[in-house]
């Protein structure tokens, strides 16, 4: 993320991905696409998700286009996907924040329900941010790829971020959001994380697994940009979003590719 205090530390284990796994990661992107998109197209639809909202963000630079795999997939299984609406994230800013926030609450009351949400890469770090700001009104997150942890901000994109500050400024609340999201999530929390991710060092995506508040990891083959195309990320954030949380179980890879094809019983709080 971004470089509050000027300095050019690491992140996990020291270092960050490799070049070539960053030089890999477009052509990934490519087949796990292909793949995601051909099996949803030869699959039926299932009404898993019973038209939950989901809200969907993208990473750093990203827009909606760029998560469109991943909310067609959520519609496939029957939730109600919704894209951030805000162009591209551009960091945070004033004009971002607001329409984070605007965002959440229109769907929040068209709903009159908890909202879930999804966030990839830096999306993953606001929907920390969300779950902070709005704890009774999110369901539940789901980070993919999202370097949250201080020793893993450096990244392949910190430069962009930096870049963008300076084009773009960064709001009087950027370090306190930061400062807050780092704490544990007071909602039901899975990250999605891969050692073969080209753009964020992993242990960085990392979260503390606990069983209150919920927090628990996942670790999928997949490229960082695959992360919202990827057919075992799109399987088990499927499995996650239709998890009650009032009666969570604990994700396994058994359960979750049997399940693909039957809704979940919502158990009653």
């Amino acid at each position: 993320m971004y470089d509050f205090e000027g300095e050019t530390g690491h992140g996990g284990d020291g270092t960050m991905p490799s070049r070539s796994l960053l030089l890999l990661e477009l052509p990934r992107w490519i087949g796990e696409y292909a793949a995601s998109s051909t099996l949803d197209r030869v699959r039926p639809r299932r009404g898993i998700g019973s038209g939950r909202p989901v809200l969907v963000l993208p990473g750093f630079s990203a827009t909606d286009g760029m998560t469109g795999r991943l909310r067609s997939h959520l519609d496939h299984r029957g939730f109600a996907a919704h894209g951030w609406g805000q162009g591209r994230n551009i960091g945070l800013t004033d004009t971002l924040i607001d329409g984070l926030h605007a965002r959440f609450e229109d769907l929040r009351t068209r709903y009159d329900q908890p909202v879930s949400v999804v966030g990839w890469s830096f999306g993953g770090v606001l929907a920390r941010h969300l779950a902070h700001t709005y704890p009774d009104d999110v369901r539940q997150i789901i980070c993919l790829g999202s370097p949250w942890r201080p020793d893993g901000e450096r990244t392949r994109a910190t430069a962009m971020f930096e870049k963008s500050r300076e084009k773009h400024g960064i709001s009087d609340r950027a370090r306190p959001i930061v400062e807050q999201l780092r704490q544990p999530v007071p909602v039901p929390t899975t990250a999605v994380w891969s050692k073969s991710d080209g753009v964020v060092p992993w242990r960085g995506c990392m979260v503390d697994a606990s069983s209150d508040p919920i927090a628990e990891n996942i670790e999928v083959v997949s490229s960082h940009v695959g992360m919202v195309a990827s057919p075992l990320t799109l399987m088990a954030t499927v499995d996650r979003l239709s998890q009650d949380p009032n009666g969570w179980q604990a994700f396994s890879w058994r359960t979750c590719a049997s399940g693909q094809g039957a809704p979940r019983t919502e158990v009653s709080a």
